[in-house]
């Protein structure tokens, strides 16, 4: 099942700066606090490819990412496949003295993620002698698990833009 998120920051400083900024793939692990790297950038605009690792729940994924739509100072498309499906739209407002930028983001929740903190959630069940209130909770504890992911996910992408903020206004 697909999960989205949407944000948006203003930054003072010009639709040029932040475009260009965000635009480079070098500078993603800089911003992105669930990244852990970005390797073999390939090309430039739409059509940039790259490979990437990040972590989501405290596991490490790896995907590729393809730029699918890259217009100047007004929209970034980047589609990851691999362990982790995402798609990241930046959406590029400029003002007279700032830019706002939206950003949606598209994902889906991986296997391995949910896994491991259902794994980490059982475990802590069953040391409270809790084991039948588990068995008896299946469902409910599948969708504490996923909520738990997504409003990780949700923080973290909240302190991107923060991030991207904090290095690029005036």
């Amino acid at each position: 099942m697909n999960q989205r998120i949407h944000k948006s920051i203003e930054i003072k400083a010009p639709v040029e700066k932040v475009f260009a900024y965000m635009e480079d793939p070098h500078n993603e692990p800089d911003w992105a606090e669930s990244l852990i790297d970005v390797k073999n950038i390939c090309g430039s605009g739409a059509g940039t490819h790259y490979e990437c690792s990040w972590k989501m729940g405290g596991v490490q994924l790896h995907g590729e990412t393809t730029r699918t739509e890259d217009i100047p100072n007004k929209r970034i498309v980047d589609e990851t496949r691999g362990e982790g499906i995402n798609t990241w739209t930046y959406t590029f407002e400029p003002h007279e003295n700032s830019t706002t930028v939206d950003l949606d983001v598209v994902y889906t929740i991986p296997e391995q993620v949910r896994r491991k903190l259902w794994k980490t959630a059982r475990q802590l069940i069953f040391e409270q002698g809790e084991e039948v209130v588990y068995r008896n909770n299946i469902p409910i504890m599948a969708k504490l698990v996923d909520t738990f992911i997504c409003k990780r996910t949700e923080q973290e992408i909240e302190q991107d833009m923060q991030n991207v903020k904090d290095r690029l206004e005036i």
